[in-house]
């Protein structure tokens, strides 16, 4: 409800309103100090502590009786909910995000309801201002916020400057031509503003009285950029009242700011300067519409003014540039003081008064309540001549006037400052409104993120342990599968191929006759080669079986470990890489180059490849014939030999082979010349024996019956005995266990499974370390984001508090009047 302009209760003493004035004043001055406060610790909370959100404002039904808005946010436009700010209205918001945009197909426009922080984009619509800022970032969005609250702190700053300040400044301003300085010169009661028909002031001319210059009537011209001080002339200089009019003309043509300060002496007690009560300033400004620097320059004073009396001529009334200055005074001045001028040039007064009411009822709807007392109508020519009934006319606005500013402070000076902090704490109310919903919406936000998340990084966390324990036994297990069968396939290739046997599918060639039996054994032998490295091929497919079985093991491991949503792991695994070599070498340029990986069968012994491409396992001697050395330790060894090694039917071969032995043994170096001449005298004494001759022959043919029968049945069986015997026994040779053929195949294999186990359970371990990371870091950012909209939630809750309370301490209540 609009508080009444007219005199609720009289009182009878101007000490009672004097007192009532300065009542109201400290209260307002203590509003305007906790105001200051509150504005001081939001700029603190949004940069410390919380990205302040502007809300937006939207339309919604809400009934047949009463208006409402409910409160929706980009986030979740569906949602309304609707929020009470105060006593007087009811609204919701639609929160403008960083990454969202409205959904509604109607694009609203900036808020109104926003008075004093509404952010000021003009961008030729409102469309376009909503869209600019619904695409800044929450940040940025807040720093224009924060500058608003800080334009905002500075502004009460000179609003508590004002109400203590004892004097009161009337500002006269108005369109071009519409008689302004002629109503300064009519109150003042002489002809100090120059009057013509074409726009004369272009400088702020600001009227005191003499007294607050020692008595002295002169013009202060206040230097640009420096504070003006009565008492210090190096911040003005003087010029006579009389010289007026020429500088007001001179400083029409430059486009810096002036301010001139005129001080008359009062000849007339009765005009509002001379009034013996109050210090009062009149202000003659430019006209609106003269130029936009000099409108720019009269906006910006507004904070500096307790009373605007607004001249607006009958015969144009409220142009555009008036209609926008009034809407923005009306912010603060909740009443203006409007004297319609040249009204005694109208011909049907009564229309232009009822067009005159009805546009100040929609710029200003507290002055059109009490326009009886605030809009006059008048002509201020006529006034100054004296002319009956339109000097009157301006007596009795005068007289409103003087009542307005003087009698009647708390309306005309507390007033707007009482208006400017209410719109401003309803604004503040909003804000913290919309926040503490946001706040209240991340709370379920992160509630239902910390539901969603924190289970499961509670179950990876139980759950690594045996992923680690489930990891190595599967690699344990792949490894020691992979060696016991490599062992096993190796240990009984090696045994065939030491009885003579080729191992797998190979089969021994056939016997191509006594000719041909070097070619034989050497064909024999590649042969028994081959059976091992197929041996170690057989021993590699199966740890490549093995192998494969672990890692589909790991990856079943990571299906149960790993969470939704995490990706697995795309690496294939390709068995028939195992075992694999690359071979590199130099490319024409000379830089080194990586060629095809090959597949090598038994690359162990230090050279990398099979047994069967080795030239010193290839090489076939005499020895692969006749096996002299293991015939001999068979029959005359010392028996150290298991029976495995010896040869169950030593038949004509070993007999041979032992006569060569013996032969060998005794020849040579074993007996010399003498032992040669001795045996031959010994031998001739034999045959000329007559019984030794008789047994020569048969002996002869024995032995001869024994070689045809050797070469011809036992050769071809005892040849791959005797090779496979001597392949095992160089296998075997090394006096290293761990150097062996056997061992350093069965480490090699063994090794090249744990690598391949090893390398899929470290990506597994990488990924399970990643989303246990991820989900870590989402957990807590969670529960600081929950605990930092709880705070939120907390403090713009109070902050409404706290402007519940100032509110109450800014009203004034009924105005006192005499």
């Amino acid at each position: 409800m609009s508080q009444s302009y007219m005199p609720v209760r009289p009182v009878a003493k101007a000490d009672d309103v004097q007192d009532a004035y300065n009542h109201h004043k400290d209260r307002l001055v203590d509003a305007i100090d906790s105001t200051k406060s509150i504005l001081t610790d939001i700029r603190g909370f949004n940069k410390d502590d919380w990205v302040v959100r502007y809300p937006q404002l939207k339309e919604a039904a809400a009934g047949p009786e009463t208006l409402r808005r409910s409160l929706s946010f980009a986030d979740d436009p569906t949602t309304q909910t609707p929020v009470r700010l105060g006593p007087t209205r009811s609204v919701s918001l639609v929160s403008l995000d960083d990454t969202k945009q409205p959904t509604d197909t109607e694009i609203p426009p900036l808020s109104s309801d926003f008075h004093v922080l509404r952010l000021d984009l003009k961008l030729g619509s409102a469309n376009s201002a909503l869209s600019l800022v619904s695409q800044l970032e929450k940040s940025s969005i807040a720093h224009l916020l924060d500058e608003r609250l800080a334009t905002s702190i500075a502004h009460i700053d000179k609003l508590r400057l004002r109400v203590q300040d004892t004097s009161s400044k009337v500002l006269v301003t108005g369109d071009l031509n519409a008689g302004k300085s002629t109503l300064v010169n009519a109150l003042l009661r002489r002809q100090v503003m120059p009057v013509d028909q074409q726009p004369c002031t272009t400088a702020f001319c600001e009227v005191h009285d003499a007294t607050e210059n020692g008595g002295v009537e002169a013009v202060h011209i206040v230097k640009v950029g420096t504070a003006y001080n009565p008492a210090d002339d190096s911040t003005f200089t003087t010029a006579a009242v009389e010289d007026l009019e020429d500088l007001i003309a001179e400083y029409e043509t430059k486009d810096t700011e002036h301010l001139l300060k005129v001080y008359l002496a009062g000849k007339d007690q009765n005009s509002l300067l001379s009034n013996g009560t109050v210090n009062i300033s009149l202000i003659d400004a430019p006209g609106l519409n003269r130029d936009s620097l000099k409108t720019t320059a009269l906006f910006a004073r507004q904070e500096e003014i307790d009373v605007v009396v607004f001249v607006v001529s009958a015969e144009n009334h409220f142009t555009l540039s008036a209609k926008e200055f009034l809407w923005t005074a009306s912010n603060e001045k909740a009443y203006l003081f409007i004297v319609v001028n040249k009204y005694d040039m109208i011909r049907n007064k009564d229309k232009c008064r009822r067009v005159v009411l009805e546009q100040i009822k929609g710029l200003s709807p507290r002055t059109f309540e009490d326009a009886n007392d605030l809009v006059h109508f008048v002509d201020s020519a006529s006034a100054a001549n004296d002319d009956g009934k339109e000097a009157f006319a301006f007596e009795e606005m005068e007289a409103a006037l003087r009542s307005f500013v003087l009698t009647k402070r708390s309306k005309s000076k507390l007033q707007p400052v009482e208006t400017f902090l209410l719109n401003l704490l309803s604004d503040i109310e909003l804000l913290a409104s919309a926040n503490k919903l946001v706040a209240e919406s991340e709370v379920a936000q992160a509630r239902a993120e910390l539901a969603a998340t924190k289970p499961v990084l509670e179950k990876m966390k139980s759950g690594r342990d045996k992923l680690e324990e489930g990891l190595e036994t599967v690699e344990e297990e792949g490894v020691g599968k992979a060696s016991v069968k490599a062992k096993k396939v190796l240990t009984d290739a090696l045994e065939q191929v030491g009885s003579g046997k080729p191992f797998g599918d190979l089969r021994l060639p056939s016997y191509p006759g006594l000719l041909s039996v070097w070619d034989y054994a050497r064909d024999v032998r590649r042969t028994l080669l081959d059976s091992l490295d197929l041996a170690v091929k057989l021993a590699e497919d199966e740890a490549r079986i093995i192998t494969s079985d672990g890692v589909v093991q790991i990856k079943d491991l990571g299906e149960e470990h790993l969470p939704a949503g995490v990706e697995r792991s795309r690496r294939i695994f390709m068995p028939e890489a195992m075992f694999s070599a690359v071979r590199r070498g130099k490319g024409p340029n000379g830089l080194k180059t990586r060629g095809k990986a090959v597949v090598v069968a038994g690359g162990a012994l230090g050279l990398g490849i099979g047994l069967a491409s080795r030239p010193d396992m290839q090489e076939t001697t005499f020895l692969d014939l006749f096996d002299v050395n293991h015939q001999f330790l068979v029959h005359f060894g010392d028996g150290s030999k298991s029976s495995s090694e010896t040869d169950s039917n030593p038949g004509a071969l070993s007999v041979v082979g032992v006569g060569v032995g013996a032969l060998t043994m005794v020849g040579g170096q074993a007996i010399g010349v003498r032992g040669v001449i001795e045996g031959v005298v010994r031998l001739s004494d034999f045959f000329s024996n007559e019984t030794a001759r008789k047994w020569a022959l048969p002996v002869v043919g024995a032995v001869t019956i024994g070689a045809v029968v050797y070469v011809v049945l036992e050769l071809p069986t005892s040849i791959p005995r005797t090779i496979g015997r001597r392949i095992k026994v160089t296998v075997e040779s090394v006096e290293d266990d761990d150097n062996q053929w056997e061992s350093q195949n069965v480490v090699r294999i063994g090794r090249e499974t744990r690598k391949v186990l090893r390398l899929a359970s470290w990506d597994l371990r990488e990924r399970f370390r990643s989303a246990m990371d991820e989900r870590g870091k989402e957990v807590r950012n969670a529960e600081e984001g929950e605990k930092r909209a709880l705070k939120a939630q907390e403090w713009f809750t109070s902050v409404g508090v706290r402007v519940g309370e100032v509110r109450e301490n800014a009203r004034l209540g009924e105005t006192v009047a005499v």
